[in-house]
């Protein structure tokens, strides 16, 4: 099942409405790499990694699994493994998916530019944990964790993000 988020940062899902973070400077129609923006378009669930050191596997519509601490995703748009998971350490610009910050917690990979991978056109776009303030993300969607692990047990399947 698909929730719909709006521009304002709310997220609709099974008759609730529920706060989101979204990037920093909006949705966008024209992702690229570093804009800080959520990219419009249907972003469907494609796997979701959890700190099984601090929360309990959620359930989800998607495989789920423990993030380790070699986990990493690459956003460097040079490398041929730009947009995917890697292990670390690794030489290419990454981000580590084992934080000290409780955001990663819980992380929904979102299909965002992975079929295929178009280097420079965004990477990863994850629905993930929000901070405290609901401060903006880089691009993400991002929500409270009971509220991340609600909409995953629910049987969500993706994220419908209209253009603004």
């Amino acid at each position: 099942m698909l929730a719909r988020l709006s521009h304002d940062g709310l997220l609709r899902f099974q008759g609730a409405t529920y706060r989101a973070a979204i990037g920093r400077t909006g949705i966008s129609t024209s992702k690229v790499e570093g804009d800080n923006a959520t990219p419009s378009g249907i972003l469907l669930l494609r796997r979701v990694y959890y700190r099984a050191d601090r929360v309990a596997r959620p359930r989800a519509a998607v495989p789920t699994e423990p993030v380790a601490e070699t986990d990493g995703w690459c956003d460097d748009a040079s490398s041929k493994l730009y947009n995917r998971a890697i292990s670390l350490p690794n030489d290419a610009h990454h981000e580590a998916l084992w934080r000290r910050d409780n955001l990663y917690d819980v992380i929904g990979v979102l299909g965002w530019n992975d079929t295929p991978v178009v280097r420079g056109r965004g990477s990863a776009i994850f629905l993930h944990v929000a901070s405290k303030d609901y401060a903006p993300t880089e691009g993400c969607i991002a929500l409270a964790l009971a509220d991340v692990v609600k909409v995953l047990a629910g049987g969500l399947t993706g994220i419908e993000v209209p253009p603004t």
